[in-house]
């Protein structure tokens, strides 16, 4: 028995205290016998005697050479019978405590003790570990069950399969999940389904396995379900893949699902996402029973694609149709509201939620009504329903940031940041996004840099919003070579990053090194998008490269851009600089749809040539078209009447700005109109001029 005490003296691991108890008739063996075994907790092996089974605790203790340690109920694992004394079901409840706690490594310490007894673990006790791996993404631990299931000869198991599918695919693991299917045979739909899903999941642009995956289950001859088939319409709506879409569609019906409300609505989404809203449009028109699921694909939808009007129609047809929108759909049509500037019909909204007391403590309603006001214009009715909410959150004081720098409050939008680090909140990735661009403006760069410590500080970086964000603030303080360092940094470089290099030059009047930037980029993998050719084509125009801007206006034909107004507005600028009026022109007639960018970019090509009489001619004829000029529309015409000393004509347009189309005079309005008067010896009107800037 001296023996056996300094046996245990010098055991240093996690102590497994011993208990004055009969021994367990299962697994005892004879009388001061010694099992060896390894226990997690440790890397030593223990000597445990089967006349003293252990019950096992956490905490190191330190066991004297002379007594041992009495047994008292705070040190009892899980409670105050020894392990061993329990039987299997007393077991099971307490591994999916552990589970349920995440505490996997003490749940683990109780399976080996169960391996070296020989007691199996049952499928739910699996479950239940594997379901705690998944909430904590513990891949290692996630690794460490799965070996004990194949010990337990439960490999094989349907249900085990399905969520160690799913538990390797939350946790990134796609190898490990696809292993599985390769070591044995599977014919049952559902761990497909959890691999499935696991990949679109993953939202790495999978959507090449994912069909790759669906193409094999048809091959096996797998009994495809409707879930099957929504993560594969998933799939295809985020990479998005129309053709494939439509296949997929077809099969749909082959197989006999196309009347599901869940593929309906999938469906609708993707058509949505592929940009084919008439498609949309008459999957839904085939609904027979439209839910508030299928009603709210329609409206996220359309705002998806910008057709804010039409969003808002749908959701007065489904009020019409007796469905109460829920709070999903309150969020949805909140931004549209701003995005149109309906203020009216934001305002009845507000009313709806305030009526449904539950939507009015909901926080993302809350910040969606104070983005809303702040789009509309309305900042006070913005900050009102910001401070009379009872929960705030960082979401909510990024609303607030972004009302007040859409409203030109710049130095409050600033402010912000520092008052909601007071009320306790910590600005997030979307808050420095937030405030980068403001710092830009405000050309605030120490604030910038403080925003920059912050975001190296929180792991922000290397985000691509956030570091494009850095290099356009840098370029607008002139500190160019902190955007070039940034650029050369970043390890993936895709089109925003560029872009935002061609910004940083162009800012910097450093047109020549945005030239080699967009070469750079055309012999790079990356393709440029209608933000970086718009940005391309006003680097031609300044330069006068006509040769270049005719080659981008071939890749604008190939790519079908002509219908993006800014890029059609870029081309005729361009063109006009170069001095071919005609060019213009053409691409003015080409574009399908017109609107006050394209007619002003036309004007404007009319005026650097000189044509200053046919420039004000098509201003005319914009208005006789039921076009209505913006702010830019009428300060390009106005300056082509100063340079061609159109002094009635200008007071003519500048009255038509203020009395029919209520856009309220800016300085650069007011400050052409004094050049003008003054050159012509009309100082009173001049002076008329001068008060309403000075208002």
């Amino acid at each position: 028995m001296k023996s056996m005490e300094n046996s245990l003296s010098t055991t240093a691991a996690v102590s497994l205290h011993f208990h004055c108890l009969p021994s367990n008739t299962i697994t005892s063996t004879k009388h001061n016998s010694f099992r060896i075994f390894k226990s997690r907790a440790s890397t030593q092996i223990l000597s445990i005697s089967c006349e003293a089974p252990p019950t096992l605790d956490y905490k190191r203790r330190k066991f004297s050479a002379d007594k041992v340690v009495p047994f008292a109920e705070k040190d009892a694992f899980p409670s105050s019978l020894p392990l061993h004394n329990k039987n299997p079901r007393s077991i099971y409840k307490d591994i999916k405590k552990f589970a349920r706690e995440n505490q996997l490594q003490k749940a683990l310490i109780i399976m080996d003790y169960m391996d070296q007894r020989g007691i199996p673990v049952n499928p739910t006790t699996f479950s239940a570990l594997i379901a705690a791996c998944i909430r904590s993404k513990s891949l290692k631990e996630g690794r460490e069950i799965h070996t004990h299931i194949r010990i337990n000869g439960l490999e094989k198991n349907e249900f085990l399969r399905t969520k160690l599918v799913h538990m390797y695919t939350s946790c990134g693991a796609m190898e490990d999940a696809k292993q599985l299917f390769e070591d044995c045979s599977c014919w049952s739909v559902y761990p497909w389904n959890a691999l499935l899903r696991g990949t679109v999941i993953s939202g790495k642009k999978q959507h090449h396995n994912v069909l790759s995956t669906f193409s094999e289950m048809r091959a096996l001859g797998i009994e495809l379900n409707v879930y099957s088939f929504s993560s594969v319409i998933k799939s295809i709506a985020g990479a998005p893949a129309l053709f494939q879409g439509l296949k997929t569609h077809a099969l749909l019906i082959k197989n006999g699902l196309i009347d599901s409300s869940i593929l309906r609505t999938s469906l609708i989404d993707m058509y949505f996402k592929c940009g084919k809203v008439r498609l949309a449009h008459h999957v839904f028109e085939e609904t027979l029973e439209r839910d508030i699921v299928v009603w709210g694909a329609m409206i996220a939808g359309f705002a998806h694609n910008r057709l804010y009007r039409e969003a808002l129609e749908y959701v007065r047809w489904m009020v019409e149709e007796g469905r109460k929108p829920n709070s999903v759909i309150m969020t949805i049509i909140l931004p549209a509201i701003g995005e149109v500037c309906a203020r009216r019909l934001g305002q009845e909204v507000h009313a709806y939620v305030l009526k449904t007391k539950s939507y009015s403590k909901q926080v993302p309603i809350q910040s969606a009504l104070v983005d809303m006001y702040c789009k509309c214009g309305d900042l006070s009715s913005g900050r009102r329903v910001f401070y009379n909410s009872m929960e705030r959150n960082v979401i909510c004081w990024t609303a607030l940031m972004s009302g007040y720098a859409a409203n030109g409050r710049l130095e409050q939008a600033l402010r912000s940041t520092v008052w909601m680090q007071q009320e306790g909140f910590k600005p997030d990735i979307v808050t420095v996004a937030t405030a980068l661009p403001i710092c830009a403006e405000l050309r605030a760069l120490k604030q910038g840099k403080e925003i920059h410590a912050y975001s190296l500080k929180n792991g922000f970086l290397p985000n691509v919003s956030i570091v494009s964000s850095l290099m356009v603030m840098y370029s607008k303080c002139r500190m160019i070579e902190y955007s070039i360092k940034l650029f050369d940094h970043m390890e993936h470089r895709n089109v925003i990053l560029w872009t935002a290099m061609i910004d940083s030059f162009i800012e910097n009047g450093n047109l020549y090194e945005a030239l080699h930037v967009i070469r750079s980029m055309q012999l790079s993998q990356q393709r440029p998008d209608s933000v970086t050719i718009a940005r391309m084509l006003s680097v031609c125009g300044e330069l006068k490269l006509s040769k270049l801007g005719k080659e981008i206006h071939g890749q604008v034909l190939k790519k079908d851009l002509a219908s993006v107004h800014y890029v059609s507005a870029e081309l005729m600028n361009m063109y006009g600089t170069c001095g071919d009026v005609s060019k213009a022109k053409l691409v003015f007639d080409a574009v399908p749809v017109k609107g006050s960018m394209t007619w002003t970019a036309l004007i404007k090509a009319y005026g650097y040539n000189e044509l200053y009489q046919d420039a004000i001619g098509l201003f005319y004829q914009m208005k006789a078209k039921g076009f209505s000029p913006n702010h830019f529309t009428f300060l390009a015409t106005l300056s082509l009447c100063e340079k061609a000393g159109f002094v009635d004509e200008a007071c003519s347009i500048f009255n038509l700005m203020l009395s029919t189309y209520k856009i309220e005079a800016s300085k650069e309005h007011c400050n052409i109109m004094i050049r003008l008067l003054t050159r012509y010896g009309r100082l009173e009107e001049a002076q008329r001029y001068i008060e309403m800037s000075s208002l």
